[in-house]
Order: C-alpha cells, then sequence, then structure tokens
C-alpha cells in the first residue's frame, strides 16, 4: 500500500512539473489595451490610431482593442483624460504628436506631455511648400525675394492657429530674416480648402503634409516649391529647403504615450509590445498603403527626443507670438 501512495505522488509531482514548464513554455496572453485617439474620427491621429489596434491585433500582440475618440484643444482634453483618469493604468496608450506639443502651450493646458508616459515615436511626414501653376513663383529663391520686397504681400496658408502648418511657415521667416509681426498666416480647418485656395490663386503659398499635395503635384495642378526633409525622397522630385539655402528641417512626428504612474515593468512592456508591432508585416504594410514615413523610436530615446521636441516648440509658438513670454 505504502509502494503504491509512493508511487501516486512521484506520478503526481511529475505532472505538476510537466505542467509548470508547460505554463512557462506558453506564451503570455496577448493583453487587452485602450487608445486614446485625441481627436474626431476620420484624421491622422484617428487613423493611427486605428492602424496601431489592427496592426496589435494582427500580430496578436492584443486580444480586444478599444479605440477611444476624445477631440478638442489640439488634442489636450484627451491628453487630460490620459492623466487624469488611467493614472497606473499599464494597458492604457493615447495617440500624440508634434501638433500637440504646441497645442499644450499654446492652450495653456492644465496638463503636460512631460506627466505622460512616453513609449515610442512611429510615423511623421514632411511639409511641402506648394503654390498655383499659375503663380509666378518658380523657386523657394522667388518667394524670399517677393517676401522681403513686401511681407505683407505674400500669404501663408495651412491648417489651424499654432499647428504644424503655422510653426513650419514662421520657421522658414525667422530663418531669412523676416519679422514674425508682418507674417501673414491664415489658418483653415481642413488641407482640402488649403488646396483649393492655392489652386485658385487666392493664397501665395499653401504648406500642409505632402501626402496632402502628392496628387494635385503629381498631376501639375500645383507646383511645390520645397520640402522641409533632410535631404531629398526617393520618387519625389522636389528639392529640400536646406538644399535652395534655409537651413529649416521639419517633421509632423507621431507616436504613443501611455499613461502616468505606471511601474517600470509595466512601460517596459509596453514599450516592448510596440517595438514587437512596429517590426510585424501587418504594420509595415499599413505604412507603405498610407505612405507614412517610418520613423520609430522607441523608450528612453523617444523621452529624449520629446524633451527636446517641447524646448523647440515652446521657443517658435513664444516667437510667433502665440504664446506670452
Amino acid at each position: 500500500m505504502n509502494k503504491i501512495r509512493s508511487m501516486r505522488r512521484r506520478v503526481a509531482g511529475a505532472a505538476f512539473a510537466l505542467a509548470a514548464l508547460a505554463t512557462l513554455a506558453a506564451p503570455a496572453h496577448a493583453a487587452d489595451y485602450k487608445i486614446i485617439v485625441p481627436a474626431a474620427p476620420g484624421g491622422g491621429y484617428d487613423q493611427l490610431g486605428r492602424a496601431v489596434g489592427q496592426a496589435m491585433q494582427g500580430a496578436k500582440l492584443a486580444e480586444r482593442m478599444q479605440i477611444v475618440n476624445v477631440g478638442g484643444a489640439g488634442g489636450t482634453i484627451g491628453l487630460a483624460q490620459l492623466i487624469n483618469s488611467n493614472k497606473g493604468d499599464g494597458n492604457a496608450l493615447m495617440v500624440t504628436g508634434k501638433g500637440m506639443v504646441s497645442a499644450v502651450f499654446i492652450n495653456k493646458s492644465p496638463v503636460t506631455l512631460t506627466q505622460a508616459t512616453p513609449i515610442a515615436r512611429l510615423t511623421g511626414e514632411y511639409e511641402v511648400l506648394v503654390v498655383s501653376t499659375a503663380s509666378k513663383l518658380q523657386t523657394i529663391a522667388d518667394l524670399v525675394a517677393m517676401y522681403k520686397a513686401n511681407p505683407g504681400s505674400v500669404s501663408w496658408g495651412g491648417g489651424l492657429a499654432g499647428g504644424v502648418d503655422q510653426l513650419t511657415a514662421g520657421m522658414i521667416v525667422q530663418a531669412i530674416g523676416g519679422e514674425l509681426g508682418k507674417f501673414n498666416y491664415v489658418a483653415f480647418n481642413s488641407g482640402g480648402e488649403v488646396v483649393a485656395q492655392t489652386m485658385g490663386g487666392h493664397l501665395t503659398v499653401g504648406l500642409g503634409g505632402y501626402n496632402e499635395y502628392a496628387a494635385q503635384i503629381a498631376s501639375g495642378k500645383l507646383r511645390a516649391l520645397a520640402i522641409t526633409a533632410p535631404k531629398r525622397l526617393d520618387g519625389v522630385n522636389v528639392p529640400t529647403l536646406k538644399e535652395q539655402g534655409i537651413d529649416v528641417e521639419f517633421v509632423n512626428w507621431r507616436g504613443l504615450m501611455a499613461a502616468p504612474g505606471i511601474s517600470d515593468a509595466q512601460r517596459q512592456a509596453l514599450v516592448k509590445a510596440v517595438s514587437d508591432m512596429a517590426k510585424s508585416d501587418g504594420w509595415k504594410a499599413t505604412v507603405k498603403k498610407n505612405e507614412w514615413l517610418d520613423l520609430y523610436m522607441g523608450g528612453d530615446e523617444f523621452k529624449t527626443y520629446v524633451e527636446a521636441e517641447q524646448k523647440t516648440v515652446l521657443k517658435t509658438v513664444t516667437d510667433l507670438g502665440l504664446v506670452k513670454k
């Protein structure tokens, strides 16, 4: 009887050990995530948030993805929700970008990006300057000469006040020695309006993400004077500002932040999950389909990048008079 009991104990022990090994070998259960999109459906932040959700699920990195749109005040209302309502939540993410960096300062947001936990920069796009094909402006040199002769005669059109288009135009004006007090910027609610006004000759120059204007440039309806990339893009026959003597480089990046108050282990897990997603075939296909620039930067490197961006953008919006010194 004792031998039988001893055998049973050995069998049970072996079974327990095998079960433990199986548990260790099994992949971790995919988590449920929430992504706060700090904008209304349909825009750039929304497209990125939903693309991240699909890629995470496609790569089996997420069981379920909840997309929550919280628009308003340049994204700072969504930021406030992340900071105030999701503290310590290791499964909460928020889409962010350069536009939110400036919106925090311009809207005097009670919460800032320094309170959030940086996870990764994912994509970006460079700004392009376009004119109507009927315009007499053929190059950036022509635009600069026109501005210096009569600053008020040059209308720069782009998205909402304080957004990336105005920041780009302001940096160009500064680089050519212009006075920001004589800087005539016209803000619009959508890229479509900027395209229409530029094509109609109602704006001297329009600004926006390259993809917004690519079709009109290719069809000859708009003329591209310059792009804000550090060097010419493959397959894009548009000269950079730098090669035309204007030392301005600008990228409208987008990425992900996590909630405040999460543990280092939670942060590391999110950084790894997003890094794995960014390497997945599904994400690469989405980036290619949308013609996004893959600008992945994760973890501590991204944290340092965001800190530097806040200083640079604060100086620009202050110089533009959008924030009081």
